[in-house]
């Protein structure tokens, strides 16, 4: 039996109020965490990175849950966090290796490939490859409007971008992934 989903308002009231903390935050993790994790697997690529950015994500929310104002939605808050701690921890990756960007996507690429059930033949895959050959910033808005249906509105909010910049970032990424699946 499915339980009843709760308005994120009051999960935040529960939340800040002491007896109910650990509940509440429960809650909103079990509401949110499968699509944070995906956000952040697009992002990060493999699988065990995604389970420790997705942490991190939760700590953070965990610790600024009791400011957080609902000037905008908890999900768009929550996404936002979740590209954040994605965005550091590719870049703590890079300078770990101190690797040039177009290296860090082969990087990407490479753990893809890693990946047990990778086949370069199939179509899934092969769309997955060329979203890694894409600049950091078109891959999370290809990926939040493709995968996700995020409006461009909401992603605004959370990319702290305009919604026209974002339009073209997403039409220069379906170009050049049109362009990939076409030539590999």
């Amino acid at each position: 039996m499915m339980q009843p989903v709760i308005d994120d308002s009051l999960l935040i009231e529960q939340f800040k109020s002491p007896g109910r903390r650990d509940s509440a935050f429960t809650s909103i993790v079990k509401k949110y965490q499968e699509k944070i994790y995906w956000q952040i697997r697009r992002i990060v690529v493999g699988h065990d990175d995604a389970n420790d950015v997705m942490q991190n994500v939760f700590i953070k929310a965990w610790n600024g849950l009791d400011n957080f104002r609902a000037d905008s939605k908890l999900s768009t808050w929550l996404y936002r966090i979740a590209v954040n701690e994605s965005l550091t921890f590719l870049e703590q990756q890079k300078r770990k290796s101190s690797i040039s960007l177009d290296e860090g996507s082969l990087n990407l690429e490479e753990k893809l490939q890693s990946e047990k059930d990778f086949d370069a033949n199939k179509a899934v895959w092969k769309l997955q490859l060329a979203i890694q050959q894409l600049p950091e910033k078109q891959r999370i808005v290809f990926n939040m409007r493709y995968f996700e249906e995020t409006p461009y509105e909401e992603m605004s909010q959370i990319l702290d971008t305009s919604v026209g910049a974002l339009k073209a970032s997403y039409h220069h990424a379906v170009k050049k992934i049109e362009e990939y699946v076409l030539n590999h």
